[in-house]
């Protein structure tokens, strides 16, 4: 049983790790001895976030735009290069962005921004980290990260929803398209942890309406996302758990009136 949670020899990649939630998942990683490349796209910007990650031993950064292939497949040859076993087990994928303009002021440029922070940097990941997890030839586990927006939407974050919807059907159809490779891929959906990009839309009335539908009664501590993220990159899961949506939302999901 000891030996469930144990990340030991492995390699984490975690896409996004200077955001708030994934740089804390990223130390639930080191903390259980997985190896972690760091992908940020402004080292000198994700520094604090990053500095306790490093101070592990077990850490390096990567530079790369999420948004960018070239990008990926660059800081994946680094990866490879930098592991200590050659190649990367576990890939997270944290990178995320938000807006709470109305709809009808929406611009094109906006949607295409949160689309490809939110959306199109998952697909591009999952082919450069998918591909090299198949290459390597010892499965792998893949964790996305979606939201309690992806369904039923949640009002005034139009386009994130939408995104975050896309997430959830990426999560599934690879779940199906690389079981054969012994690769899992799960999504965990989380509810609200205040972060740097929900921070702007959390007026008083939007908390007062996002209490009235959790059942805890409170934001969640983005340390609460840690056991989860353990859990589905681990031996714990390693059987049977793929295609999964795992939520971690204070009971959002199961409230209706």
């Amino acid at each position: 049983m000891s030996t469930l949670f144990d990340l030991t020899g492995r390699t984490a990649v975690i896409i996004g790790a200077g955001s708030t939630l994934g740089s804390v998942m990223a130390e639930a990683l080191i903390g259980h001895g997985a190896h972690a490349a760091l992908v940020v796209r402004d080292p000198e910007k994700s520094a604090p976030k990053l500095e306790p990650l490093l101070a592990s031993g077990r850490a390096a950064v990567f530079r790369a735009d999420a948004v960018s292939k070239a990008d990926l497949q660059r800081a994946a040859g680094e990866i490879n290069a930098w592991s200590p076993n050659g190649r990367s087990d576990i890939m997270l994928h944290a990178a995320g962005t938000n807006s709470a303009t109305p709809f009808f002021d929406i611009t094109e440029e906006e949607w295409d921004r949160i689309m490809d922070v939110n959306a199109k940097s998952v697909m591009l990941a999952c082919q450069v980290f998918g591909q090299s997890m198949i290459d390597a030839g010892h499965g792998g586990s893949i964790i996305t990260i979606s939201s309690v927006s992806a369904g039923p939407p949640l009002s005034r974050v139009f386009t994130y929803s939408a995104s975050k919807h896309a997430v959830n059907s990426m999560t599934q159809f690879l779940a199906r398209e690389f079981a054969p490779h012994g690769i899992r891929v799960n999504a965990i959906i989380p509810g609200f942890f205040p972060a740097e990009q929900n921070r702007a839309i959390l007026s008083p009335e939007r908390v007062e309406s996002i209490m009235g539908h959790t059942p805890m009664k409170r934001f969640g501590d983005a340390k609460e996302l840690q056991g989860a993220a353990v859990w589905l990159a681990s031996e714990a899961a390693s059987g049977y758990v793929t295609g999964s949506l795992v939520r971690v939302d204070g009971g959002f999901g199961a409230m209706t009136i």
